[in-house]
């Protein structure tokens, strides 16, 4: 067992929290990044193709200028897979939100973290229950970072249907879709959470944006089809692309309760991964 004390395993930690934090603002994943494109390839209307383009210009000048995809860097959003050699403690938690600082300034990502009530701002991302981190199992020490933006958050939706109501899941995604409209930049992935209990829904949508987009189920599919037919298109002015994809994660829920979640993404779904090295 490694000493939660080690200070190589906190400088690690924190190594490689602001390491992902500059991969995932920097540099758009390769399954959006073709999913734009296909979009772009695939629409008919002159102003949607356009800005389908232009947000393919933008993913390449970030990368190039070493710039953020977006002003809006987020709020940090933290995954960790914790082998059991590696122990859980406060020293953990210590040293993510140190490498949220040292990316803060290194990216830079905006400081956009600040008290609910009084609008205090830390300045470096942290505090205030910041960042948000999740720690679950795994046989790799690994962590995911998911920064993400307001404008798609505040869009975000939870729904406590009841069981006999399970064919409102659909109309749920596609009514969310339709009162958040331009607002949250489309076109949009959508994580949707089935299940488990209120609060557990709502990270289940979450962790659903994790998920690849270059495949969808049957289901999934089904979503994003409604959603597209909606006619929003890309920042809101119309199109055939107001989903790039729909993606699900289910839990067991209570026999009275059915749960359900939509959290919106913008077209800058912000993510990447990076393995902790002792």
């Amino acid at each position: 067992m490694v000493k939660s004390a080690d200070p190589s395993l906190m400088k690690a930690v924190s190594r490689s929290t602001c390491r992902a934090f500059l991969e995932a603002e920097i540099r758009l994943p390769g399954d959006i990044r073709r999913a734009i494109s296909a979009a772009r390839d695939a629409e008919t209307d002159t102003i949607a193709r356009g800005e389908l383009q232009n947000i393919l210009a933008n993913i390449d000048r970030a990368e190039e200028m070493k710039l953020p995809i977006c002003q809006d860097t987020g709020v940090p959003v933290v995954y960790i897979t914790l082998p059991p050699e590696i122990p859980l403690d406060q020293g953990l938690y210590d040293a993510v939100a140190e490498g949220v600082r040292q990316a803060t300034a290194a990216v830079p990502m905006r400081p956009n973290v600040v008290t609910p009530l009084g609008r205090e701002n830390s300045r470096d991302n942290t505090g205030a229950g910041m960042p948000a981190v999740h720690v679950r199992p795994g046989p790799r020490f690994t962590i995911t970072v998911l920064p993400k933006g307001a404008g798609a958050e505040n869009m975000s939706r939870i729904a406590m249907l009841l069981p006999s109501q399970k064919d409102r899941i659909a109309r749920f995604v596609v009514e969310t879709m339709l009162i958040a409209g331009g607002k949250p930049c489309p076109p949009v992935v959508l994580g949707v959470g089935i299940g488990s209990t209120f609060d557990g829904v709502a990270a289940l949508a979450k962790e659903a944006l994790l998920e690849p987009v270059d495949t969808m189920s049957g289901f999934e599919r089904e979503l994003c089809d409604a959603v597209n037919e909606l006619g929003i298109g890309p920042m809101g002015l119309g199109g055939k692309t107001t989903c790039l994809a729909v993606k699900v994660k289910t839990a067991g829920c209570h026999t009275a309760s059915l749960p359900v979640a939509v959290n919106v993404q913008c077209w800058a779904c912000r993510r990447a991964t990076v393995e902790v090295v002792l």
